[in-house]
């Protein structure tokens, strides 16, 4: 299979009001006949995103809008398109696109076509069907903004305990006993 498919580096840029520096991104092969639906599904698994049930709004730099137009309670944008079906073919090399999930906490994302074209055997060993991070770098914050989630439901992260022998268990050599 010759490299026809697209390099697209995805930076976030911003989410529930914070901007972030370093941008944490991600690296994704994907093909022309990927849709835009499928591209954004799987922006929003490599960025550990686990609630999946939020809006989201592709914004072109011609300024067109995709948008999975069914899922909108109300209208969705004037002009919207139907990213379900709009293919990644209509991208070229050296394009820039945003993408945002969850229009409340608006977590957005600068994505980049790159230059060059990718062979997904060379690096997959099949053409995956759908589109793949095959790069990534930095931290990734929760979607909610929570660093602790406990057995009891609570977002507090409990009082650290002193590291014991026992304090773990003896799975590993250096746990437990």
């Amino acid at each position: 299979m010759p490299a026809s498919w697209l390099s697209i580096r995805v930076d976030l840029v911003s989410g529930r009001g914070r901007d972030f520096w370093p941008r944490p991104g991600r690296i994704f092969a994907a093909a022309p006949t990927h849709t835009f639906a499928a591209l954004g599904r799987e922006i929003d698994r490599a960025f550990a995103r686990w609630d999946h049930s939020h809006l989201h709004l592709f914004t072109l730099d011609d300024g067109t809008e995709l948008t999975t137009t069914q899922h909108w309670d109300g209208e969705p944008p004037d002009g919207a398109r139907n990213d379900v079906t709009a293919r990644l073919s209509r991208l070229g090399s050296g394009e820039q696109f945003a993408y945002v999930f969850d229009l409340g906490d608006g977590w957005t994302h600068l994505c980049t076509v790159g230059e060059r074209h990718v062979d997904p055997l060379v690096w997959a060993g099949s053409a995956p069907p759908s589109p793949v991070p095959y790069a990534g770098w930095g931290d990734l914050p929760d979607q909610y903004g929570m660093r602790w989630y406990g057995d009891d439901g609570q977002a507090r992260a409990p009082k650290r305990p002193p590291r014991t022998v026992g304090d773990l268990p003896p799975i590993l050599p250096e746990w437990g006993r």
